[in-house]
């Protein structure tokens, strides 16, 4: 049965006008965890959201101190053979363009090219006030000369980034404003939870979904609309869908093809199945 679902697998990609949505269960063999896997950080902790970041300083200074010793992990997190399968689907000519829920930068740290980062980038931070976007690493080394000796070692990470820190240290932790316009409230560029993702980030996705041949899922339970909406709009339009990810998704009454396998052993083997065929 597996064996099957490979080849129906590869003869779909290997007709190219592949675009693949991407989420959570593709970084995890990079260490990176997810939220809504079978031991997703959801079942043990609520996210941070954008209201109670912009209107709770406390909280703010909390993320921030959390953010600060969890950069260190998301910084040295590398791309796993996932992301780099999907880079060379993208070199065999197979993969037109990337659409990922991920916040981590793997992709391109992978060698993937077109991809659009649909809940923005950890990598990059937004000042509230001016519009002003900087560099994690900029901000970062801001926040290690303004709070030295903050060190906790090496701590379990969480999706967004952050770690699990005593009360008293993130009471002690002193933030930073936008260097840009000396006031503004700095966070990070990336969809908070109760956040709207921009539009015209979303209409380029749709646009990419419309003109593709094949929309190929990897590592997302598609629970929320976010991504789920470009498996609907696929499905409405009769372009096929195929799901790989460890576990059922919401996609899957909507999928040509599911296959519920780790991604680090799928990917690989679906690019030496193609590049045979399209070489």
């Amino acid at each position: 049965m597996v064996e099957e679902r490979y080849g129906a697998l590869t003869r779909l990609l290997a007709g190219g006008d592949v675009v693949v949505l991407s989420g959570a269960g593709l970084s995890t063999e990079s260490g990176i965890p997810d939220y809504r896997g079978p031991d997703g950080a959801l079942l043990r902790r609520t996210p941070m959201t954008y209201q109670t970041f912009t209107r709770d300083e406390a909280a703010r200074r909390r993320y921030w101190a959390r953010s600060f010793v969890g950069w260190r992990t998301m910084a040295r997190a590398e791309p796993n053979d996932g992301h780099r399968a999907v880079a060379q689907l993208e070199r065999l000519g197979l993969v037109t363009g990337v659409i990922t829920q991920n916040v981590d930068g793997l992709h391109q740290a992978g060698g993937s090219r077109e991809v659009i980062e649909l809940h923005g980038s950890l990598g990059q931070v937004i000042c509230l006030d001016c519009g002003e976007v900087s560099t994690r690493e900029e901000l970062d080394e801001r926040l290690r000369r303004a709070n030295p000796g903050f060190d906790f070692g090496a701590l379990e990470v969480n999706p967004d980034g952050d770690v699990e820190l005593p009360e008293a240290a993130e009471r002690t932790f002193r933030t930073v404003d936008c260097r840009a316009c000396g006031y503004g409230m700095l966070k990070p560029d990336v969809v908070f939870f109760g956040e709207t993702v921009p539009a015209e980030r979303v209409q380029a996705c749709f646009a990419l979904v419309e003109r593709a041949r094949l929309l190929l899922v990897l590592g997302s339970s598609l629970t929320v609309m976010s991504g789920r909406r470009f498996v609907l709009r696929a499905a409405k339009l009769g372009i096929p869908v195929a799901i790989v990810n460890r576990g059922q998704t919401r996609g899957d009454h909507h999928a040509t093809l599911c296959l519920d396998a780790p991604l680090g052993v799928v990917l690989p083997e679906l690019v030496r199945r193609c590049d045979a065929l399209v070489a």
